[in-house]
């Protein structure tokens, strides 16, 4: 039986095999790893997020819907449904292997949720250019 996450180094140990996976990944790997140069302190970046997500602490700062716009424009508005898709299943996969319960139950909805949102507002910000 595999336990929830209960901590911040259960929330560690998920981004950091997440993004192993991303990292490797034909479509999502090259976008990553051509943007990203300090790959721990990202990491710890996206365990803040996600712990501050899951236990509700106060320790996040960053705007994620500004960075993928960034990227996103970068990459010549190229991010479409199937990048979302990728990190989606992923996300899911990573949690199932590691960790069931509750909270993993929150990181799968949170993670939908998210990706809808920024998939939604990228377009949007196409709009204004």
């Amino acid at each position: 039986m595999k336990n929830d996450i209960q901590n911040r180094a259960d929330v560690h140990l998920l981004v950091t095999t997440f993004y192993d996976q991303i990292r490797k990944d034909a479509v999502l790997g090259p976008i990553f790893n051509a943007r990203i140069t300090h790959w721990d302190a990202h990491l710890e970046h996206l365990t803040d997020f996600w712990e501050s997500s899951l236990f509700f602490v106060n320790k996040y700062k960053g705007n994620p819907l500004e960075k993928h716009i960034e990227v996103d424009k970068a990459i010549q508005h190229t991010i479409n449904e199937q990048h979302f898709g990728i990190w989606l299943n992923y996300w899911i996969q990573t949690l199932d292997v590691l960790f069931e319960g509750e909270k993993v139950n929150i990181a799968k909805n949170r993670a939908r949720k998210m990706g809808t949102f920024i998939y939604v507002k990228l377009f949007e910000a196409r709009t204004l250019k």
